[in-house]
């Protein structure tokens, strides 16, 4: 996720109208959860000043793990919390809420979802409808169904924890799974829906999902003739000047301003005190907050951090001459987006000079600048 990430915690990342993390505890407490664990590492204060000490009238707790040494690890850090029966869930995985209340219900349990390529995935084997094993990425897989990374452990799992050390050296869920299938009924719980959302063209599609089932609500400014089509939802302390035409489904955060005059259209996320100004066109992208796209600019399926200033001309080409897939950097290596229109990933600070474009697929650090004039086909 980076450079997204060079600052805020991935399960902190905004989607629709609260981070990644919120979705999926929203999840768990509306299915039936007592307690909220959040097992916290890197920048862990953004995730402590959210949830606080209460969420939704459900208490919290924190674990600290200072070391990123694996799922079981991480789980191993909430052990003093564990009382009973509990249900460990991926920070940075939607789900939908009705799987997650089945999973809840059929506990001890695993989620799984039927993909077409199980050999990226852990692989369930299951025996009418309990789960016989799970193995990593294989080759030849039993199933197609992939573990989705939630679970609900029997109390005596709290004891499961202290595992081996993997090849890859760490300690891995997966293997207090295997033990739990030894020793107790596993059912395996198809989900409906899930996304792990892993890379930035995963977290667009995070708020696509999201942002669609977002009622329509207009509680801020709007004014003139400006036009809001669809599921729009504009808080209360944003601004839409005349001239803008808006289409669902959006979602224009508190202090954000837009116009006059302007475009937004798709699965499109303003941040709060966000900046969209005249004659410019957003494009099913996220926006982070306090960044702005102030002059006559286009920017489409792309992901900016917080605090980007484009400026006035800036243009994003989202599709390839070819049609082919957009393919991104992702640690040092180029990997296919899966999508035939992507844009550009602006880390927070960014700021491009007037009349700057931006290749399919390019990646700007946090801090990066462009020059004026400058055509941008490299990640900078």
């Amino acid at each position: 996720m980076r450079p997204l990430t060079a600052a805020t915690p991935k399960p902190m990342l905004p989607v629709a109208d609260r981070p990644l993390v919120a979705h999926t505890a929203d999840a768990a407490v509306s299915a039936g959860a007592s307690e909220l664990i959040f097992v916290v590492g890197y920048e862990s204060e953004a995730v402590r000043s959210y949830f606080g000490e209460e969420y939704r009238g459900v208490p919290v707790e924190f674990a600290v793990q200072d070391e990123q040494l694996g799922t079981a690890d991480a789980v191993r850090q909430a052990r003093p919390h564990l009382d009973g029966p509990f249900a460990v869930l991926n920070g940075d995985n939607l789900y939908d809420q009705a799987s997650i209340t089945a999973l809840f219900d059929a506990g001890p349990s695993i989620a799984a979802y039927r993909v077409d390529d199980p050999t990226a995935y852990g692989v369930l084997s299951t025996e009418q409808g309990t789960v016989t094993g799970i193995v990593e990425k294989p080759d030849d897989p039993p199933t197609e169904l992939a573990n989705a990374g939630a679970y609900v452990f029997p109390a005596e799992a709290r004891e499961w924890l202290d595992v081996e050390q993997s090849e890859r050296g760490e300690y891995e869920i997966t293997d207090v799974v295997a033990q739990a299938i030894e020793s107790a009924t596993v059912s395996a719980v198809e989900v409906d829906r899930w996304l792990d959302v892993g890379r930035p063209w995963e977290l667009l599609e995070a708020n696509e999902w999201k942002l669609g089932e977002l009622d329509r609500r207009i509680d801020g400014d709007v004014k003139g003739d400006a036009t809001l089509r669809g599921s729009v939802v504009v808080e209360a302390g944003a601004t839409v000047e005349p001239g803008v035409v808006i289409e669902g489904p959006a979602l224009i955060r508190a202090g954000a301003e837009v116009g006059p005059n302007a475009y937004v259209r798709g699965a499109t996320l303003l941040g709060s005190d966000t900046h969209v100004g005249h004659g410019v066109e957003i494009k099913n992208s996220v926006i982070g907050a306090g960044s702005a796209v102030p002059h006559v600019s286009y920017v489409g399926d792309s992901v900016l951090g917080t605090d980007v200033n484009f400026g006035a001309g800036t243009q994003v080409a989202n599709l390839r001459h070819d049609g082919e897939a957009v393919a991104q950097t992702v640690k040092g290596e180029r990997v296919s987006t899966g999508r035939r229109k992507y844009g550009v990933v602006a880390g927070d600070g960014v700021k491009t000079g007037i009349n700057t474009s931006l290749n399919p697929g390019v990646t700007l650090s946090s801090g990066a600048m462009t020059e004026p004039g400058e055509s941008v086909t490299r990640d900078r």
